[in-house]
């Protein structure tokens, strides 16, 4: 099994700046693809970024510019810096990784969290 931890949510003023955390630990073989998700109230969830084991990335164009994503293989974790913070960001952020556990592929979910963006 694996197990996703995110961390580094909170409260922040438009235009500021958070970073997310997320670690995963477990029986792991190898991570394929991790990502963060985000989903905000009455809204459903949509792909923030990703990144692939070999490092290259993703985003969603209302976030390009402003978040950087970026791995530790080493310690199976991803991060997630955010600048120039926009209240339309606030939501429930979560780390999802594709991996290899006990000879097969699956999708992991984290428990989520919340970044809220005050104007």
């Amino acid at each position: 099994q694996v197990q996703l931890v995110e961390s580094g949510g909170g409260l922040v003023q438009a235009g500021g700046s958070l970073r997310l955390s997320c670690a995963a630990s477990g029986t792991i073989s190898s991570i394929d693809n991790m990502c963060w998700y985000r989903q905000a109230p009455g809204k459903q969830r949509e792909l923030v970024s990703s990144i692939t084991s070999g490092g290259s990335t993703n985003y969603a164009d209302s976030v390009k510019g402003r978040f950087t994503i970026s791995r530790d293989s080493a310690k199976n974790a991803v991060y997630l810096q955010m600048n120039s913070l926009k209240p339309e960001d606030t939501a429930l952020y979560y780390c999802h990784a594709h991996a290899f556990s006990s000879l097969v592929y699956r999708d992991y979910w984290g428990q989520g969290t919340q970044v809220t963006v005050s104007s």
